[in-house]
């Protein structure tokens, strides 16, 4: 029965780094999730304080995922129409067949919803950066975090 639930828990801590970059996925979360599972195991148990601050960090890392972006466009003044546009084109970037999609689409999504609000290209563009640089601090907390609790994985079946 450990195998199957440490494959489970594996299983888990990949959809947990591949959810930092897809939105569908709580990337942290996911990868918490499969600490959890390997904490039934007999190979790898795990103490109720770490098992509840690795939880709090995913947790707190799943809100930031809401705030960074929208800090970033307000910190290149930007407005709630890029914040909207960014989540638009994220979207759409997931489904369109377009090669980095999941990158150029939150930035044009941003472009765009900063343009309908502003006419100042300038302005939008200034905006739409700022959205993008958010969107990328982001995701590179998220993949962080989802990397080091693979590390502690690995560490706690080693």
């Amino acid at each position: 029965m450990d195998v199957v639930l440490i494959i489970i828990s594996f299983l888990f801590m990949v959809l947990g780094i591949v959810g930092s970059f897809l939105p569908i996925l709580p990337g942290p979360l996911t990868s918490w999730v499969g600490l959890l599972i390997l904490n039934f195991t007999e190979m790898a148990q795990m103490s109720t304080t770490f098992l509840v601050t690795t939880f709090s960090v995913a947790l707190a890392i799943w809100l930031l995922d809401y705030i960074i972006p929208a800090m970033g466009t307000k910190q290149f003044g930007g407005s709630k129409a890029g914040i909207i546009g960014t989540s638009l084109g994220l979207v759409i970037g997931l489904i369109a067949p377009i090669p980095g999609g999941i990158i150029i689409g939150p930035f044009f999504g941003a472009l765009i919803g900063e343009l309908i609000y502003k006419s100042e290209f300038k302005k939008a563009l200034k905006a739409a950066v700022g959205s993008f640089l958010g969107f990328l601090a982001s995701t590179f907390i998220k993949f962080i975090v989802a990397i080091i609790y693979l590390g502690f994985f690995i560490i706690k079946l080693v």
